[in-house]
């Protein structure tokens, strides 16, 4: 029964779709191999780069929760839901030297399963575009079976790292066509959702010879302020800087991001992340196209690596394919991507009478008057 949740993504196989992504869960080889003893297909390690990384003194991740009446904080009520998860944490604080044997640990601990290395540098300079490859070949040189390029961290200072980059076309482009030159792995790249046409940045990526796209990364954002202490509820030393936004709040934005990009690259591999916490949610990733799904906040709140959350996607799996067994449904390539031409423009949306419809004006304003 097992086999028939294996997937092939970018030429690696995977013994299921879904994949722990990168972030605080999997900032440590022991994390990662608990993530992997617990079931996950994949799993992205934490960004690691050459540059010194020091976090903010004080909490880098937290939790926004909102309740019935509308109340929304970060502080736990009673009755109230997850609505979204916010962090501020930059990349590893671990240097490659401490990743590199750690790396060939997990591989050597878990070969079967599949290691992702997310990898960030800058752009602009020749330096900086060698930071790229030096950092692909150590990594693949100890065992990791693709490259994610992190070219969507929402909060860096420096305006040729992350998101930065994300928005640039062209210098995705290059820094993808870089790490390619010395990749003996496939490269994904991971996008910023903070952008006005994904599809320029994904054909940018595409154009430099990505075997993947993943997205979303977490949207930019900051805390709510608190209505009595009149502080962010999240701040050091009273001051907040833009962070990220993830968890079931991005969700439908997520979607949306791919589905312009599933529907403009139909025939090209794409990774879902963005507020994923059960299969029914992974399953709308699959139905606009994508091959695998990545998990993060759920997963953080489930004993850190998502025991629980992995296990439930599996069966979740399991018991649609069964469900669906009378279609001739036996695998993931069968529904994949069966429901991405069902997005269309506005105007394609059916209206009780087509001639009532004048884009959105009165119907004397801007039209000529009938002669009939």
């Amino acid at each position: 029964m097992a086999n028939r949740l294996q997937v092939e993504f970018t030429g690696l196989r995977f013994e299921n779709p879904f994949l722990l992504s990168s972030a605080p869960p999997t900032e440590s080889d022991a994390n990662i191999m608990r993530a992997f003893d617990a079931g996950w297909g994949g799993v992205v390690t934490k960004t690691i780069g050459l540059h010194p990384v020091v976090n903010v003194d004080g909490p880098k991740t937290k939790f926004l929760r909102a309740s019935p009446d509308g109340h929304m904080s970060m502080q736990k009520r009673v009755g109230s839901a997850l609505h979204s998860s916010w962090n501020w944490e930059l990349i590893s604080d671990k240097p490659l030297d401490w990743w590199v044997p750690r790396i060939a640990r997990i591989k050597k601990a878990h070969p079967d399963r599949i290691l992702v290395a997310s990898i960030m540098a800058g752009s602009g300079s020749d330096r900086e575009l060698e930071h790229w490859q030096t950092l692909a070949k150590a990594c693949q040189d100890e065992g990791a079976d693709a490259f994610e390029l992190n070219l969507s961290c929402p909060h860096m200072d420096r305006k040729d790292m992350g998101s930065n980059i994300g928005k640039d076309q062209e210098q995705i482009s290059i820094v993808t066509q870089v790490v390619k030159e010395v990749a003996r792995v496939p490269v994904w790249a991971k996008l910023t959702p903070s952008t006005t046409d994904i599809v320029i940045e994904a054909r940018g990526a595409f154009l430099g010879g990505a075997d993947a796209i993943v997205s979303s990364n977490t949207f930019p954002s900051i805390p709510l302020i608190d209505p009595e202490s009149l502080e962010f509820e999240m701040n050091v030393d009273g001051l907040v800087s833009s962070g990220g936004l993830g968890g079931p709040a991005i969700l439908p934005l997520s979607l949306a991001k791919m589905a312009q990009m599933t529907q403009a690259f139909p025939d090209k591999a794409f990774s879902g992340i963005g507020g994923i916490s059960n299969f029914s949610q992974a399953l709308s990733f699959f139905l606009l196209g994508c091959g695998t799904v990545q998990v993060c906040t759920a997963a953080m709140l489930d004993h850190a690596i998502g025991p629980n959350v992995i296990k439930a996607l599996i069966q979740g799996m399991e018991e649609f394919l069964d469900r669906n067994a009378d279609k001739g449904w036996t695998s993931l390539e069968d529904f994949r991507g069966i429901r991405r031409d069902r997005v269309v423009t506005h105007s394609q949306i059916r209206r009780p009478s087509s001639k009532d419809y004048h884009g959105g004006h009165e119907a004397a304003e801007g039209y000529a008057a009938s002669r009939v």
